[in-house]
């Protein structure tokens, strides 16, 4: 049989995009669809495209997750991720990961590093000083946008449901030319979640 033609899908995020946001999120959806499908082009694997693409937005501000996330109750980040090959169905996720760039690459290796499917809080960050995933201070992934809608949650008139509609898991999907799928995804949850809260994000089969 002759190779396939690779492909990537790759989303910013369901729910609204207001006006003044629609550009950069665009934008920064073109962006990591492209680098995830370099990879393709290049020979890489259907994993190496979708945690590249999905790294792309963690580091993009205008995605809810990596440095754009939301912040939880006590204006902190708070992030989930999970990847999954589907050659072998094994999988690797992370949840309620702080001061990380990248959740997705910690994901990854656990996958690909432990006999663990999920790891969370304290345990994911042990093992990523282990994996010598650099630590960053946590206030560098706190976004001026994320801030003041933390606190306006805080106020007592607030909804926090509304800020909710305009949030959204970032992801990917990939076949490589070998035909072998994956994905990816990546969240910064839910805006004033309590601390400690574990998304369907990270669970395999909830989300």
């Amino acid at each position: 049989l002759g190779r396939m033609k690779p492909v990537i899908v790759v989303h910013g995020g369901a729910g609204r995009i207001f006006k003044e946001r629609e550009e950069g999120c665009r934008a920064g959806v073109v962006r990591a669809a492209l680098q995830g499908y370099g990879v393709l082009k290049q020979g890489g694997s259907a994993v190496d495209a979708v945690e590249e693409a999905v790294r792309s937005m963690e580091d993009d501000p205008h995605f809810n997750a990596g440095c754009g996330s939301v912040l939880n109750e006590k204006g902190e980040v708070e992030m989930d991720a999970i990847i999954m090959d589907g050659k072998n169905l094994d999988s690797g996720a992370v949840s309620a990961v702080k001061c990380v760039a990248n959740p997705i690459k910690l994901a990854r290796l656990v996958m690909e590093k432990t006999k663990h499917m999920l790891l969370t809080d304290h345990g994911a960050h042990l093992f990523a000083q282990a994996m010598d995933i650099p630590e960053i201070p946590g206030e560098k992934l706190i976004t001026e946008r994320s801030l003041a809608r933390w606190k306006k949650n805080l106020e007592p008139d607030s909804n926090p449901e509304e800020f909710q509609k305009d949030l959204g898991t970032v992801g990917a999907v990939a076949i490589d030319s070998e035909g072998n799928v994956a994905c990816a995804t990546s969240t910064g949850g839910l805006s004033n979640k309590l601390i400690g809260r574990v998304g369907d994000t990270a669970c395999i089969g909830m989300g």
